[in-house]
């Protein structure tokens, strides 16, 4: 099930020489309930790519979306990302379950 989306956050920069992850300001982190080392499927809105990694802390306040290592080809700065993270839960929670989607501004700050 969904458990939680930061929505349309913009990509601040790319190192592939980083081995790997996706490092996201902590202030979003919090706000998504994403912690440091969870799995998180990222959706670039710009070039259609899809792909699993996990979250690293950035600095808070920062506005850090950076793709590092293999995902650093799968986008720019500049793109719009959905990062999206899932929880498995049994059937009567799948039904009342209410994900936290965490809207962010041009500079990825919550707007929620």
């Amino acid at each position: 099930m969904l458990r939680s989306k930061i929505h349309r956050a913009t990509v601040t920069g790319a190192d592939l020489n980083y081995e790997g992850s996706i490092a996201i300001d902590g202030d979003l982190l919090e706000a998504a309930d994403i912690l440091p080392g969870e799995q998180v499927h990222v959706l670039n809105l710009n070039s259609g790519a899809r792909f699993v990694t996990y979250a690293i802390l950035a600095p808070a306040g920062s506005g850090t979306i950076l793709l590092n290592g293999p995902a650093a080809r799968l986008g720019m700065p500049g793109d719009k990302v959905i990062v999206i993270s899932y929880c498995t839960v049994g059937d009567e929670e799948a039904r009342t379950l209410k994900p936290k989607i965490v809207r962010v501004d041009e500079k990825n700050r919550p707007i929620d």
